[in-house]
């Protein structure tokens, strides 16, 4: 189970990672947060966001809301 869980579901891109980063930012390493989102370009933007930004994504379930976790280093 994540730390903090985020609802994006109603967000169009690039919100979702707008908001997911300001909450990452207030998190503790070893932090864990669940963000899902609803929005098409949510799967490729979060798995190239983690990348670029260091995190660990933990886990990823696609479906029409699509369900991140990520773990802050």
């Amino acid at each position: 189970m994540a730390d903090k869980y985020l609802d994006c579901t109603q967000l169009r891109c690039p919100m979702p990672i707008v908001k997911l980063s300001r909450e990452l930012k207030q998190m503790t390493t070893g932090q864990t947060l669940a963000v899902e989102a609803s929005d098409p370009a949510f799967a490729s933007d979060v798995r190239a966001w983690v990348r670029t930004m260091g995190y660990e994504l933990l886990e990823f379930t696609e479906g029409p809301v699509k369900k991140a976790v990520i773990r802050k280093p």
